[in-house]
């Protein structure tokens, strides 16, 4: 296992304890498995799109949640009945199993829809940063005056 000295960040950053535990989940991402296959798209400055092939699967099949900073996809089939004539596959290049893919969200993303086409899910987001949150210029000499 690789360690990472993320020491010389304390000098320069006021709150890097938040990117060590970006860091971390980072590493952990790296452990899941790689289906199914995806895309991440920039549509625009701070609109942005996950694309996923997800043959096989339908709207029921497949679930979306976001907790805190982390969007789950899960996709999970619903059992064949018994009674279904067994299929003989002379090639099986479509996978049909369960999956759970996990992202990392940045702060105050937002998924905005999901929508499913052609096998495809999509899913939109959008970054939306707060009024607090947005820089604004401090004048010299000005003082904040709270009541």
């Amino acid at each position: 296992m690789r360690t990472i000295d993320l020491s010389p960040l304390y000098r320069s950053f006021i709150g890097s304890d938040h990117l060590a535990s970006l860091v971390d989940a980072a590493t952990r991402a790296e452990k899941q498995s790689s289906y199914p296959p995806y895309n991440i798209e920039l549509l625009a400055e701070d609109k942005y799109r996950i694309t996923m092939a997800i043959a096989g699967f339908s709207k029921e099949d497949v679930s979306i949640e976001v907790q805190e900073n982390t969007l789950t996809v899960t996709g999970k089939r619903q059992a064949e009945e018994p009674s279904q004539v067994e299929r003989k596959f002379l090639h099986k290049g479509i996978s049909e199993r369960n999956f759970e893919r996990k992202f990392q969200l940045g702060d105050h993303v937002k998924v905005l829809a999901a929508d499913m086409e052609n096998g495809l899910l999509h899913i939109d987001m959008e970054r939306v940063i707060p009024e607090a949150k947005k820089p604004r210029q401090i004048e010299i000499g000005s003082r904040l005056i709270e009541n």
